[in-house]
């Protein structure tokens, strides 16, 4: 369990590559893989809290 989530951690933080502008700061902008990686944690977690409730 926590070997995939810090594996997907580790995925969502190499997956948002920083904007190009020219004589700007660089915002990282999340890509669609970045928020369904985060999506699929939030599901995971939410399973897990759920089965220790009961």
């Amino acid at each position: 369990m926590v070997r995939l989530v810090s594996s997907l951690l580790a995925f969502v933080a190499t997956a948002a590559p920083a904007a190009a502008q020219s004589g700007g700061i660089s915002i990282p902008e999340p890509t669609d893989g970045a928020l369904f990686a985060l999506g699929v944690v939030g599901l995971i977690v939410g399973r897990q809290i759920a089965k220790r409730r009961g």
